[in-house]
This record gives structure tokens, sequence and C-alpha cells, in this order.
């Protein structure tokens, strides 16, 4: 009877996002986001988590008053249901055109960057964090040729897993799911002479103690273990949502992690300099990242 309930909870939750994912792209790349925002600024402040994403706000900001803490929620929201709505279109958002960086959908200043890791013949590493529509970042190295593998979280619901599996695999490369070979098929990407990327912002259990805002958490250390071991480029990639609709693709790197007494990458050390990019990120646009995780436990 568990295994028929479980079932039917599945089909039932499995129909209502792929209904969803109908509807969002009937509605087309443009009406679709700012729909799913106008929902999400209306209905998510009733929801449960926002109690976790204002308690993570106020946390990390506790020199803003109340009205910045609820005002800068206010713009997650809007921005998580711009994701949401863009979901099913990424195929269609990615325009980005390397001889004219500062026209179309996507823009960017490091066009330096992005080439020398096209052309330098080595594999790499590379971080993002929960902000903008971060699957963005993944479509780059298929859209010019760059063997590239992607770390990311299957969802539950086997229905919902299989829609977006198939929406993922039409244009960002290998899929790596997070269990626990994952590590081991990063590093093959990487003697393949793949470019892995994975976003490292969210509470991982097994993970190294550093502090980010701050606060004590554990942070995911596969970017600093495979660094460890690889002599490859580490870069940090993030998305930034413009005011136009657009986006902007911004890269860090390639960094230089620091070393232990053996000269070997320090995992701790390299897994706290990651998380304080990310932080820096944050702090810059605090309404366009996820704050509804539980960072902190």
């Amino acid at each position: 009877m568990q295994r028929f309930l479980l079932r039917l909870s599945n089909g039932i939750v499995g129909g209502i996002v792929l209904a969803l994912f109908w509807l969002m792209r009937r509605l087309g790349p443009e009406r679709a986001p700012a729909v799913c925002a106008a929902v999400a600024r209306t209905v998510g402040p009733w929801l449960p988590v926002h109690r976790v994403g204002l308690a993570n706000i106020r946390a990390a900001f506790p020199e803003k008053d109340t009205a910045w803490h609820q005002a800068t929620l206010k713009l997650e929201w809007d921005n998580l249901g711009r994701v949401a709505g863009e979901y099913v279109h990424l195929g269609k958002l990615w325009d980005f055109d390397p001889s004219h960086p500062h026209r179309g959908r996507i823009q960017s200043d490091d066009i330096t960057l992005f080439i020398d890791l096209l052309t330098d013949g080595k594999p790499a590493l590379c971080f993002s964090a929960h902000l903008a529509n971060w699957e963005l970042a993944a479509l780059a190295p298929p859209a010019y040729g760059m063997e590239s593998a992607v770390v990311y979280r299957m969802p539950n619901n086997p229905i919902v897993a299989r829609e977006i599996q198939r929406i993922r695999a039409a244009s960002m490369g290998q899929l790596i799911r997070t269990r626990n070979q994952a590590p081991i098929e990063m590093a093959g990407a990487l003697t393949a002479g793949k470019h892995v990327g994975m976003l490292t912002d969210q509470h991982f259990s097994r993970g190294v103690d550093i502090t980010f805002f701050g606060r004590r958490c554990k942070a995911n250390p596969a970017i600093a273990r495979l660094a460890r071991h690889f002599d490859c480029p580490v870069v940090g990639v993030r998305v930034i949502r413009r005011a136009d609709g657009g986006f902007f693709i911004q890269g860090v790197g390639p960094l230089q992690l620091p070393h232990d007494a053996s000269g070997k990458v320090d995992v701790t050390a390299a897994t706290q300099m990651i998380n304080g990019i990310v932080e820096g990120w944050v702090r810059e646009f605090p309404g366009q990242w996820l704050w509804f995780h539980r960072r902190w436990r």
C-alpha cells in the first residue's frame, strides 16, 4: 500500500509539473518568466520556506534593517520565479556572440578567459553558485564545442527527473548525478580532458568546515580535492541577471589556490577561498541568490 501511495503521489506531482512545463512552453521565453515571477512574488512569502530565507538573510546581513531583509527576499522570489519560467526555454536563451560580447540576451566582459579555457588544451574545474539563472553557465561549453561535464542533483520525483534530464541533456554535455560515485565520474571527465562544472554554495554534510558570511558550515570540497590531483585551471563562473531581462556571464581565475607544506593544494583552505569568492558574489547581488536553502546547520 505504501509503495502504491508513493507511485500515486509521484504521478500526481509529476503530472502537474509536466502540465506547468507545457504551459511555460506555450507562453514562450518572454512571457513565461514574467508570469512565474508574478506568481512567486505573490505566493512565496506565504510559504514556510520563506521563514528559512528570512532567517538566513537576517543572519548574513545583521547590519541591515527588516525592510531591507524583506525587500531583498522579495527580489529573490522574483528571481526564482523567473528561473522556473526560463527552464523549459534554456536552449533558446543562449545567444552569446564572441564577436559582439555586449549585444544580445547573454553578454560578457571575460571573453579572453573563456577563449583561454577553450584553446589551452587542458581540462578545467569550474565552480558556480545559485545566482540569477545558474543553469545558463552550463550552456556555454557545449555551445562552442568545449567538452564538458556538469554535476547536478536529480529530483526525487522520477517523472520530473526524466523531463529535467531530457532538457539538460540537449544542451549541457555530460551529466553527472550528485551521488557517492560523483567524484570518481568527475575525475574520469577530467582525465578525458573535459571541463567539469558544479555548484558549490549549498550544505554538504560530509564536507569540510569553513565559514560563510562569518558562520560555520559544511562545504563540498570536491573542486579542491580534484585540483589537488589534477594540474588544471580552476575558475569561477557566475550569472548576473540584468534589469533589461538579459544576463551577464562573469568569470574569475584561473585561481592561485593555497598549498600546504607538502606543496599540494590545501583542500580546506582552497574550499574556504572558493566559498569566499561566492560570498562576495552574493554580497554584490543579494536579491539574486537562493536564500531558501538551509546553508547553515
